[in-house]
């Protein structure tokens, strides 16, 4: 059986939401559709949202049944997998706004050209190709 989603967003946790929102902000090359303490949010297209929250703010959600996300300062936690028109493009502004590179553009045996980042959280950010 499928199920519907009309919406679907992606929160990824951080130490730094200004920070963080400033990163993505390059990377994505888009103004955020929401700013304020505690959330930041990118709309990736009509169905598709990515959020930015400080790793505070979830603690005070998990409060003592999960860890806290800051344990894992710099560990990957997530990969956004973005699929883009001019990958060229996409990874000169990822180096220019100061992303890690994991991995250069590449093409991939699943048959995608693919190039690998991090931020400074540790998440992998993924440009690719068809």
């Amino acid at each position: 059986m499928s199920k519907n989603y009309p919406m679907v967003e992606f929160i990824i946790y951080v130490e730094d939401q200004h920070r963080s929102r400033n990163f993505y902000e390059k990377i994505l090359e888009m103004k955020p559709a929401l700013d304020v303490p505690g959330m930041t949010e990118f709309l990736l297209n009509e169905n598709a949202k990515l959020g930015i929250m400080p790793c505070s703010g979830i603690a005070k959600i998990l409060g003592e049944k999960l860890p806290n996300p800051s344990l894992a300062k710099g560990i990957p936690k997530c990969e956004l997998y973005l699929y883009v028109d001019n990958i060229d493009s996409r990874f000169k502004i990822a180096l220019e706004a100061g992303a890690k590179l994991v991995s250069k553009i590449e093409k991939r045996n699943w048959g995608d050209k693919v190039c690998y980042f991090s931020d400074d959280d540790g998440n992998v950010i993924a440009f690719a190709e068809k």
